[in-house]
């Protein structure tokens, strides 16, 4: 498997990481068909993996972080969905909320997928983490996604406090495909004029669709997300190629004024890395104060491999004092703007 210098650039526990997942049998992505891609190993497999080598039990990890879970549905455009409700233990009264949207390029992966990153945001932010499930594509193609993530914001708008969760404190959250959703979420609010997210938390969102870029071209054939990859997951998302002018999908090209402020991390060995950091800049241009840290040495998919990765510890813990300090200014009397609002 060419890795174009990732276990070069890599840091020595994320090559672990990407080691472990090469002997475990994945293919590169956008190599085979849609199923065999779905049912092969991840990288979240490659992380347990990588504990039972090193002598730990992954279940027994995730124990002790105390956070109870619940498996609910919410009412998509087309019928109910999955989602998860994460709530840490022994907390009391309604805590602040996170619909938190998970990667996989709109195509592969699900919620168990990235329960690690949720169980973490839960944990260290202490809040409430809904983790929604989406239509996929190809079976369900662009906007099917994107719509259902709206819906999923709303319905958690009005039933926050079925859950133990506070209404007037939720933010969106999302990696990779789901950071696009997150962002599109807070779009969506500022047009359709209804409640704002507290903050925007992107973690290596799809931020554009110019895959010339120049962390494109360093990170062509990085491992676990390639060039290929982001050209297979467009492939089988769009209806046509003139989605990839879509502003949902070309977030960079988006209007991005009077959006909730944000934090947006990204990754060295990573082809988004670049369309993650012009999202970023030009959050701020806009209006939105935004905190941005790329990790260098991290490859796409880190942030929820905390008990393997360092830097997703790190990263963890950026996000979650960021979405700390977005709650608790909400509970003091926050300045972020809600639709039609304009900062000062």
């Amino acid at each position: 498997m060419d890795d174009s210098g990732t276990m070069k650039r890599a840091d020595n526990d994320m090559g672990r990481v990407i080691v472990k997942l090469q002997e475990l049998g994945a293919k590169p992505l956008g190599t085979q068909s849609v199923e065999e891609t779905r049912n092969g190993p991840t990288p979240a497999d490659a992380v347990k993996a990588l504990l039972k080598d090193d002598g730990k039990d992954p279940d027994a990890l995730m124990a002790q972080m105390k956070v109870a879970k619940q498996d609910i549905t919410y009412s998509g455009p087309s019928g109910d969905l999955p989602a998860r409700v994460y709530r840490p233990e022994g907390t009391q009264g309604a805590l602040p909320v996170v619909v938190f949207y998970h990667g996989g390029g709109w195509v592969i992966a699900d919620i168990n997928t990235y329960e690690a990153s949720a169980m973490a945001l839960a944990k260290k932010a202490n809040a409430v983490v809904v983790s929604v499930e989406y239509r996929h594509a190809p079976e369900h193609k662009f906007p099917a996604a994107h719509e259902d993530a709206i819906a999923a914001y709303s319905w958690v708008l009005k039933n926050a406090q079925s859950f133990g969760g506070d209404p007037t404190r939720v933010a969106v959250a999302g990696e990779s495909a789901g950071g696009n959703l997150a962002a599109n979420v807070a779009i969506a609010a500022r047009e359709g004029k209804f409640q704002q997210p507290a903050h925007m938390l992107l973690i290596y969102p799809v931020a554009g669709t110019d895959m010339t870029t120049a962390s494109y071209k360093e990170n062509e054939n990085a491992i676990p997300l390639s060039k290929q990859a982001m050209e297979w997951f467009a492939k089988n998302t769009v209806q046509s190629e003139a989605d990839l002018k879509d502003p949902r999908l070309n977030l960079v090209q988006a209007n991005l004024k009077d959006l909730p402020d944000a934090t947006v991390i990204t990754a060295e060995i990573d082809p988004l890395m670049t369309e993650g950091k012009t999202l970023s800049e030009k959050l701020k241009a806009a209006g939105s104060k935004v905190t941005y840290q790329n990790f260098e040495g991290a490859t796409h998919e880190f942030f929820g491999m905390a008990p393997a990765v360092a830097d997703a510890d790190k990263a963890q813990d950026l996000a979650a004092r960021e979405l700390r300090e977005a709650f608790s200014a909400k509970t003091t009397g926050s300045t972020t703007p809600r639709s039609g609002e304009k900062k000062q």
